[in-house]
């Protein structure tokens, strides 16, 4: 299927980004898992709750979730990561990582395996791409590391559409006011946040059959069309 209109075509998957052992992990027979990814700033949110209520309005069972969080430990594991960091200690990236998969495996076991049985459309602001942007490419942790945890939180599952909110760091966190601002945004310089977007960047151009990278700089009615209709294609 070709990108959407505002959508940026992935290149084809270098050696290195394909999944442990080769194998291509994929989403439940029955529903349909959808996230949406990006650097801060992409309008994730939003987006997420746009793109549910467009679905509902058509007649389909899907169901918004988002990471960390979801579940009672996921939003106790998201209060912890991120909440802005108070002295020098802050959380090592490995930490982040496996705190992250943490939050993960009780939302694929407790709502996304269990909404997919039963046919629903799964709709995740955020999942195991943002630890490999985030933790790998952003602050340097071996990708395969994070690919072979990621895959033991998740049992294999993967989604069959991931989304991609594009946006500079620059512009990205200017939509956030200073008071607002999470531990990644408010504690990791500028040159993270470009690792992070170059991260995701990859990661699409590494999986195009299941990336659609969409230009999120735009008004976000604009933004919303496009992905509902890369969504509609799938369904």
């Amino acid at each position: 299927m070709p990108p959407v209109g505002g959508s940026r075509p992935p290149a084809s998957e270098p050696a290195h980004s394909r999944r442990p052992g080769g194998h291509a992990y994929t989403s439940s027979v029955n529903g349909r898992f959808i996230t949406l990814e990006g650097p801060e700033g992409a309008g994730k949110t939003l987006q997420a709750e746009r793109l549910v209520g467009a679905l509902h309005a058509r007649g389909h069972r899907a169901r918004l979730t988002r990471e960390p969080g979801g579940t009672d430990l996921g939003e106790q594991i998201r209060s912890i990561v991120l909440a802005r960091a108070e002295g020098s200690g802050g959380i090592d990236a490995r930490a982040d990582a496996l705190l992250f998969n943490a939050a993960r495996a009780q939302l694929v076991s407790e709502v996304i395996k269990p909404a997919l049985a039963a046919g629903e459309i799964v709709v995740c602001a955020r999942f195991a791409d943002s630890t490999l942007a985030y933790q790998g490419y952003g602050a340097g942790l071996p990708i395969d590391e994070l690919r072979a945890v990621a895959a033991v939180a998740t049992g294999g599952l993967a989604p069959g559409l991931t989304i991609l909110l594009d946006v500079s760091p620059e512009v990205g966190l200017a939509r956030k006011a200073d008071d607002t601002r999470n531990r990644f945004e408010a504690s990791f310089d500028l040159d993270f946040h470009r690792r992070v977007r170059d991260g995701f960047l990859e990661l699409a151009r590494g999986e195009p059959g299941r990336w659609r990278v969409i230009e999120a700089e735009r008004d976000p009615d604009a933004v919303s069309r496009d992905v509902l209709e890369a969504v509609l294609a799938i369904l």
